[in-house]
């Protein structure tokens, strides 16, 4: 009997041609669905075939859900809305809001409240720390308010560094050692170049703020600018993102003239001063509550209300 003649499995081509293409082709998602689906599907498909397969489209393109709305909003309701109380839930955490409601519209907080220059460097201390929005506003409340009420150097200086940490505590935040100790340092620094006074305390500022970073210096400079004219106008990257967010201007240039441009016809009668005094603290409200909303992961809804509806 003849001997039988050994015959190659056909499943070798195909490995060979998938290591050739493998070489060929650089490792994108695309090549990876393909070879995904080539070692799944028979050995002996024809090259024809898979040449269609090969160009043919896997699925259509996804378009992102989370994209810019091609409508935009209306300037003037969008900057009339930031202006007035209406815009103060969508820039404050769930639990300031409830905090608000059970202690009353007198409760001095980040989003509503007219701080002191002093008050305000304590607020970038604490808000360029790494902690969260919502825990940085709750510091800042309990730091502020009774039993407490740490709002100027003689207070912190003369309660010393237990109570301004039980402060802290209370809020439940972050880094407190490190906060309570950069925070008694602070009101040392200050009373050492104002004697505990305050009719210096712009040009201490600006002289002595030392060791907040990058970070802790804008919020400072985003804030302090609605009573100092020097740095106006000022705003800082993060600041913008949630303006662009908003559909407003994306440099704090561009948003002067915008609020220029639009005076006549914004809501500006509750803001104290002359026009050049007003300009500034309306700047600075538009700011600090666009960057909340975003912060707050509320853009979207506050750009869709101030949107026109097409028809």
């Amino acid at each position: 009997m003849p001997p039988k003649k050994k015959t190659k499995a056909p499943a070798n081509q195909p490995k060979a041609d998938e290591k050739a293409n493998q070489n060929s082709n650089p490792p994108e998602e695309s090549t990876k669905s393909e070879n995904q689906a080539k070692s799944n599907s028979s050995s002996a498909v024809p090259a024809k075939r898979k040449a269609e397969t090969k160009d043919a489209p896997s699925k259509a393109p996804r378009r992102s859900a989370r994209g810019p709305s091609s409508a935009q909003p209306d300037p003037v309701k969008l900057i009339n809305h930031l202006l007035s109380p209406a815009s103060l839930d969508s820039c404050r955490p769930k639990d300031e809001i409830e905090d608000v409601q059970k202690r009353g519209k007198d409760l001095r907080t980040y989003s509503s409240s007219t701080f002191s220059p002093f008050e305000e460097l304590i607020c970038a201390v604490i808000l360029s720390r790494p902690i969260s929005h919502a825990l940085g506003l709750r510091s800042i409340r309990a730091l502020f308010n009774e039993p407490y009420n740490f709002t100027t150097p003689k207070k912190i200086r003369g309660a010393g560094f237990e109570p301004i940490r039980k402060a802290l505590d209370e809020a439940r935040t972050q880094h407190r050692q490190k906060t309570a100790e950069e925070l008694v340092l602070l009101a040392d620094a200050v009373a050492e170049h104002l004697g505990d006074g305050e009719e210096d305390e712009k040009e201490m500022m600006k002289t002595h703020v030392k060791g907040l970073g990058k970070t802790g210096l804008d919020i400072f400079a985003r804030r302090i600018q609605a009573v100092w004219p020097e740095p106006y106008p000022f705003a800082d990257q993060r600041t913008l993102s949630g303006l662009q967010k908003l559909g407003l201007p994306g440099t704090a240039e561009e948003l002067e003239k915008l609020v220029d441009d639009l005076w006549t016809d914004l809501d500006v009668k509750d803001f104290p001063g002359d026009e050049d005094e007003k300009k500034p603290r309306v700047f600075v409200q538009v700011l600090e509550r666009a960057v909340g909303v975003d912060l707050e992961g509320n853009a979207d809804a506050v750009r869709a209300e101030v949107t026109p509806k097409s028809e």
